[in-house]
């Protein structure tokens, strides 16, 4: 779908997009095909797509040959998806909130590969949300604000580190990644996007069993980050258990959240809250 013909569309349709819902739409095809080989898209594949928007990824996912489940939340691009594209083979279209449906409807999404231009005001945490779900997806390729592109892949000690990076790589390693130019979306954005390849790990940081006692940990040391992570940790823990932690990880009494890699951190659980 060329720019021209989402003007046209839009126009017939008398549609105006809404900022609220993030609608910034993907025109151009060099950017598409580039998505589609970031995310390894093969005939058969199961691919995930959130906020479809007039269908020009979708569209792409199918060429390639995938099977698409496809979750718009704006009732208003349904009709219109339907009519372009409904007659596919291998389209599964759902009128819902993406957030609100993957609490409500879970599965098993370990063959799936999510590949998908999210709203910008909710891409982390459908990421997020993806990651933390007990069969998550083999890969997340996602377009998103090129800041939070750098966050997912930010190192620990840089300013872009921090608790998004970390509950991501419980489950995810960041793949490659690459700019996407303002003008290549209608409306272009105010800022700046990019799209990144977020790979399943062969085993999580943690067993599922200490997953949500290794999300607990993180959320509460980065909940005050420039603070030395002893004193974020002593209103939860005694201290006789921080300092026997603090020992054992041979940690220097002033370390800080932003300087623990996600292994350190899933170490530190362990030396915390030691198994059995």
């Amino acid at each position: 779908m060329t720019l021209s013909e989402m003007r046209l569309l839009l126009d017939a349709e008398n549609l105006r997009l809404t900022r609220s819902l993030g609608q910034n739409f993907l025109h151009d095809g060099n950017q598409l095909r580039r998505i589609i080989a970031l995310a390894e898209i093969q005939p058969g594949d199961a691919a995930l797509e959130i906020g479809p928007g007039l269908g020009p990824l979708t569209e792409a996912l199918l060429l390639a040959g995938a099977s698409v489940l496809a979750i718009e939340k704006d009732h208003r691009l349904i009709p219109i998806l339907q009519r372009r594209l409904g007659t596919q083979p291998g389209l599964e279209l759902i009128h819902a909130d993406a957030l609100d449906w993957l609490a409500q409807f879970p599965r098993d999404w370990s063959r799936w590969k999510l590949v998908a231009n999210l709203p910008y005001s909710v891409g982390s945490p459908i990421l997020v949300d993806l990651a933390q779900s007990p069969q998550p997806p083999k890969s997340l390729t996602a377009t998103l604000q090129a800041e939070v592109v750098d966050r997912i892949r930010a190192t620990p000690g840089t300013p872009e580190y921090g608790l998004l990076t970390v509950l991501l790589a419980e489950a995810y390693q960041p793949g490659p990644s690459f700019r996407i130019p303002a003008s290549c979306f209608f409306p272009a954005p105010d800022v700046a996007s990019a799209c990144i390849r977020l790979d399943r790990r062969p085993q999580p940081l943690v067993a599922p069993d200490r997953a949500p006692a290794f999300r607990s940990l993180v959320k509460r040391a980065f909940s005050q980050r420039r603070k030395q992570l002893r004193t974020v940790l002593r209103g939860q823990l005694p201290d006789e258990r921080l300092a026997s932690a603090w020992q054992r990880m041979g940690f220097a009494p002033d370390v800080r959240a932003e300087t623990l890699s996600p292994e350190t951190f899933a170490q530190l659980l362990d030396a915390l809250e030691p198994r059995g």
